[in-house]
């Protein structure tokens, strides 16, 4: 009991301080518009990956929708609950977690405030059975191994030394997630693909170290590697660095290519960006807003995979000119075998 005193206390004290980081104007009293309140892991909104997916849907419903919009970004992970807690003293309508971090903390917070709405982006939420999902809470997962394949594909396609890299932030089962279809979709296309295997770390800070990230891409292209996948948020920006710094060869081709993730990075290093896996964070943010405007909220399992759009592979302006159309044209192929199931992919969650 004394500490959920301390933590209440925390939150409503802490309810001044985020509230000069408000990220839209007019009163938090007014009642005729829904107050959501977004915490962001301690990447921030700025990390152009995962939490600036997020951002971006939040912003969206901000602009669509007329909702009343704040937003904590944490700076370290003591502070993430007090935060949650201080928009839930509030009576916000909605509180949205960024990252299966948080989901610890979630599940305390939603325990004392029944009554109020939460969402969390790769975190899964139970009532204290252990099996029945959280009825007041949104759990928004993805099939991140199916867009792992494509890209997968589309960097054998793209290798010369038949050697690919893959960085992870922290070495868990959601990141084996993106790994395992990342390998899978390479062998597909060549049999003979290898892929190395890299974390950042093993803490929470393992989301935000680019240095490391960078030190580890720098090592697998010395073992070969030629391009290299990221899922590692604001870490895996080192990569981006690495690939362009290793250069270009006498033709004109980059020595070697990194491929972005959950945002579309592809514009990041144009011309060394393959292409992006992205988990469509903001459409599945956006939903779960409007379902709280319109009275239609459902906690519960919320499952975007390649059926639903919930995640693909980026084509635009800065990478079409890197990925020959038949490549494009297997990969697509492959896409509509797996959404039939032709195509299975194996989720490292599940195994």
């Amino acid at each position: 009991m004394r500490i959920r005193k301390l933590l209440v206390t925390a939150a409503v004290a802490a309810i001044a301080v985020f509230s000069i980081s408000c990220s839209s104007a007019g009163a938090i009293e007014d009642t005729d518009k829904i107050k959501v309140g977004i915490v962001f892991d301690i990447g921030g909104k700025n990390d152009r990956s995962f939490n600036a997916a997020a951002w971006e849907g939040v912003k969206r419903a901000e602009k669509e929708l007329g909702i009343i919009l704040r937003d904590v970004e944490p700076g370290n992970p003591t502070s993430i609950e007090p935060a949650m807690r201080a928009f839930a003293e509030k009576g916000f309508d909605l509180i949205i977690g960024v990252g299966f971090a948080q989901g610890p903390i979630m599940q305390r917070v939603a325990e004392d405030y029944p009554d109020i709405n939460f969402a969390i982006i790769d975190g899964v939420i139970f009532e204290k059975d252990g099996k029945t999902p959280k009825s007041n809470v949104a759990s928004l997962v993805f099939r991140e191994h199916e867009g792992s394949y494509l890209v997968g594909m589309i960097a054998a396609e793209k290798s010369r030394s038949n050697v690919l890299g893959f960085i992870g932030g922290m070495n868990i089962g959601l990141i084996r997630r993106f790994a395992k279809g990342y390998e899978e979709g390479a062998k597909a296309v060549n049999p003979n693909a290898r892929v190395i295997e890299n974390y950042v770390g093993v803490t929470d800070h393992a989301w935000n170290n680019p240095g490391k990230g960078k030190e580890l891409a720098l090592a697998q292209m010395d073992s070969g590697a030629d391009v290299i996948f990221t899922a590692a948020g604001n870490s895996g920006l080192g990569a981006f660095d690495a690939v362009e710094q290793a250069g270009r060869r006498p033709e004109g081709d980059p020595k070697a290519f990194v491929i972005g993730v959950d945002s579309n990075q592809n514009a990041e290093k144009p011309g060394f960006v393959l292409t992006s896996m992205v988990k469509r964070v903001d459409n599945a943010v956006f939903e779960a807003v409007k379902e709280v405007k319109e009275g239609r909220f459902k906690g519960g399992f919320h499952v975007f995979g390649l059926d639903k759009d919930g995640v693909a592979y980026a084509l635009d302006e800065y990478n079409k000119p890197l990925i020959p159309e038949d490549v494009i044209k297997r990969v697509n192929e492959a896409k509509e075998k797996i959404i039939s199931g032709e195509i299975v992919v194996t989720d490292a969650m599940a195994n």
